[in-house]
């Protein structure tokens, strides 16, 4: 049985998916990549994004970030997300504060499958909203090859790239082992159709590194050709204890964000226009800290955003404020937007998918609003 520690504190990981070429709709739409990378623990919005406000040094004396970036007249950002800050001053980053999916009852394992499947139950639904989005949008891959993400599956033909620490056999082999097998089963198919891909994508040392991963989807999301997909997950947010401020715990792990950030706009070259990069996390912390100098499980978080599709840089947020009869049960940040508005809307974008289909057959008709103009450069 899996651990909560376990759960919580797996190595980085990266899925690349699909290749436009193995699907006839996808070459008829243009390419705009859509990255999306997962913070798993529950990132502190309040942290990241902190905002202008007396009130959160009074609640945060130990854990206040200092030094911050400035970003607007009230809000400003972590000193550890410099690439991040780098493109918002070329207005080609923004955030959404205070947001949240519509969820409550701070467990990890229950929020980190609502915020991959994108339900109204936990562990009810056995796809989640970006394979379903890819589905509906008729964006097919590859044959699946490896263990699928929630995130990412559904009834489409989907592909998954997971760099391993091992080469792959290689074309000549792979033919040799198809060849062994009827024609008509589905494992001579699935061999098949993986070696349709690029060899450079099945072979290599592979990396867990932050830096590594990133390197190796800006450089393949960037080719005409490539995946249009990609998912990043990131352990380490549930900061309970020693979370810090400018530095610790916390810091580290935006970093590491950064440094993502950082490495995907290198790699991906003249394709960073045509590129969305968003993140994810089940909820936020509290806003009060802890005897442990860290923070306890929340709700409202913030979305940071980066990348050519950016529309403008802003903090979109019908923001609550910091006081207690403002906050959810008198101690989070409120979530006044729901989240998955911002990645249906990154959806219809990225795809060329009308909103409303994506809102019936993804989020099942749920009041979501459309943000693409508000959000992003169509």
């Amino acid at each position: 049985m899996i651990t909560r520690r376990q759960f919580l504190a797996g190595s980085m990981t990266l899925t690349l998916l699909g290749s436009p070429l193995f699907s006839a709709i996808a070459e008829q739409k243009k390419k705009r990549n859509l990255i999306i990378i997962s913070l798993r623990g529950g990132m502190d919005g309040l942290s990241a994004v902190p905002p202008i406000d007396p009130a959160l040094e009074q609640h945060r004396p130990d854990i206040m970030v200092r030094k911050t970036l400035p970003l607007t007249s009230d809000f400003t950002l972590h000193p550890s997300l410099r690439n991040f800050h780098k493109a918002w001053k070329e207005n080609k980053a923004a955030v959404v504060h205070s947001t949240n999916i519509p969820y409550k009852m701070r467990s990890h394992f229950e929020g980190q499958d609502l915020m991959e499947s994108g339900g109204h139950k936990p562990f009810a639904e056995h796809t989640g909203w970006l394979g379903r989005g890819l589905e509906a949008a008729g964006l097919e891959g590859l044959a699946i090859a490896l263990p699928m993400p929630l995130i990412l599956r559904s009834k489409a033909h989907l592909d998954n790239y997971f760099p391993t620490r091992l080469s792959s056999p290689s074309p000549n082999i792979m033919k040799k082992i198809s060849e062994t097998y009827p024609d008509d089963t589905k494992l001579k198919s699935t061999i098949e159709r993986v070696m349709m891909r690029p060899y450079s994508m099945l072979s290599g040392s592979g990396s867990r590194k932050a830096y590594r991963l990133a390197e190796t989807a800006g450089k393949e999301l960037a080719k005409a050709e490539g995946p249009r997909v990609a998912v990043f997950d990131i352990n380490g947010f549930d900061t309970h204890a020693a979370q810090g401020g400018s530095n610790g715990e916390h810091a580290d792990k935006l970093y590491n964000l950064d440094r993502i950030f950082g490495q995907l706009r290198t790699h991906l070259g003249s394709a960073f226009k045509d590129t969305l990069i968003i993140t994810l996390t089940e909820f936020g912390r509290k806003i009060e800290q802890n005897g442990g100098n860290g923070t306890e499980h929340g709700y409202g978080t913030a979305v940071l955003m980066m990348g050519g599709l950016v529309k403008d840089a802003k903090v979109y947020a019908d923001w609550p404020g910091l006081n207690r009869k403002n906050m959810f049960e008198g101690q989070d940040l409120n979530a006044t937007i729901d989240a998955r508005s911002i990645y249906c809307s990154a959806m219809a974008m990225a795809f060329d998918t009308d909103f409303g289909k994506l809102q019936r057959q993804v989020f099942w008709n749920d009041p979501l609003v459309n943000l693409q103009d508000k959000l992003f450069r169509i």
